[in-house]
């Protein structure tokens, strides 16, 4: 021990990306929360990464890497949103701070828990319900595609895809209840 405190260990290239790397889904979903779509998500956590590179000297210690990320995430999630100017679809900075609130209460082993029986409940549908239901996180019109290659109207499919939502949320739910006890 120093006259100045304890030594504090320096983090190398190979403890960031670890790090980084062990809590990227934590901060993209964090992202998600405040950013409307995938591609600013993808765009604020690359500028985010690099920022944090830079600045991972002034990081205390690796338990409290998460939190500091997502300082560092929503201000360039704020940046990103900056740069879509005056689109009525965008929230205020009011409403963003609530959402980065709430996003900052956000249980990692929650999500994980709940990702692995989305997986496992997915699983379970045959591969033409499984399309569909992952069809709408595709791009726009991926259900009318699917419709047409079904010879199926569009209506009837978003009728069937209500039906297996609720089917696959029922099933996360157990599965999910099921984990925890």
């Amino acid at each position: 021990m120093s006259a100045n405190g304890p030594h504090k260990k320096t983090l190398d290239e190979s403890d960031f990306m670890r790090l980084l790397m062990q809590h990227e889904p934590a901060l993209r979903a964090f992202a998600r929360s405040l950013l409307p779509n995938w591609t600013l998500v993808d765009e604020a956590i690359q500028e985010a990464s690099l920022t944090i590179w830079k600045k991972i000297d002034h990081l205390e210690d690796e338990a409290g890497f998460l939190p500091w990320a997502k300082v560092i995430v929503r201000f360039k999630c704020l940046s990103e949103l900056g740069k879509l100017g005056r689109d009525k679809h965008i929230f205020t900075p009011g409403v963003l701070e609530l959402l980065a609130e709430e996003a900052d209460n956000f249980d990692a082993e929650e999500h994980a828990s709940a990702m692995r029986a989305l997986r496992s409940c997915l699983k379970k549908f045959s591969k033409p319900h499984r399309e569909l239901l992952l069809a709408p996180y595709y791009g726009d019109g991926r259900v009318v595609v699917l419709a047409e290659e079904s010879g199926k109207s569009a209506n009837s499919l978003y009728k069937l895809l209500g039906r297996l939502r609720e089917k696959l949320s029922l099933c996360v739910h157990r599965s999910v209840d099921q984990q925890a006890n």
